[in-house]
């Protein structure tokens, strides 16, 4: 099911579920959830989704996910919808936040973050990362904001990711080739995903990042997960 999911053949992946003979359980429809998060399926992440509701209903995740689809989707009533679910269940999504450790001090980021001492200095440097971004290529990936917002606001919002802030407060106090090494206790989002591959090859670091579902080993603008 993972390897049909990732290559995109997802009504293959939910054929082969129905054909299975033992009840199918959270692993395989994540995996069919992941698979139509990355091709914007919602027909079927719908079903994975409602599916995982019964399997375990205490992780909020599964509902967070479902709803960022229907947010990337325009679909702003299901995305309320779902904010009710979840605290009719009891549930919140916890706030994101980024670790990143540099000279033996672990330093924590929030989205947005300006309460850490260097913060007018980061946002500075993430300025002129943009520019190079920009230069190669980069578009911002709008969807990654879940917010009934305009354009410009959600690029705004992108460019404060607290694991953008990690990355780049690891890379402005450590020597060149350092290695970065960053935590989030979320999914690391589509955006934040592109540009760190991109930052990674721009300043010719390796730079891995643990989200809550699985390592990111970026090098030369490629991740180890294949963008999955």
């Amino acid at each position: 099911v993972d390897l049909l999911a990732r290559a995109g053949h997802l009504a293959k992946a939910y054929d082969l579920i129905e054909e299975m003979e033992v009840e199918p359980d959270f692993v395989v429809w994540g995996a069919l959830l992941a698979g139509c998060r990355m091709y914007k399926n919602v027909e079927l992440a719908e079903i994975s989704a409602r599916k995982l509701f019964e399997l375990d209903p205490s992780d909020c995740g599964y509902y967070v996910l479902l709803s960022n689809m229907y947010a990337d989707a325009g679909r702003w009533e299901d995305v309320e919808r779902i904010r009710i679910l979840m605290k009719n269940h009891g549930l919140a999504k916890p706030p994101g936040f980024s670790l990143v450790e540099v000279k033996g001090r672990v330093h924590v980021f929030l989205v947005g973050d300006k309460e850490h001492p260097q913060y007018e200095k980061i946002y500075e440097y993430l300025e002129k990362i943009y520019m190079k971004l920009q230069e190669v290529g980069y578009v911002p990936d709008n969807s990654s904001v879940f917010h009934d917002v305009n354009e410009e606001e959600k690029e705004i919002i992108l460019r404060t990711h607290s694991e953008k802030l990690a990355v780049a407060f690891g890379i402005m106090n450590t020597a060149p080739g350092t290695s970065i090494h960053v935590i989030k206790n979320l999914r690391v989002c589509a955006d934040c995903h592109s540009v760190i591959k991109l930052i990674a090859m721009i300043v010719e670091r390796e730079i891995v990042v643990r989200d809550s579902k699985r390592f990111h080993h970026f090098k030369n603008g490629i991740c180890s997960c294949g963008d999955y």
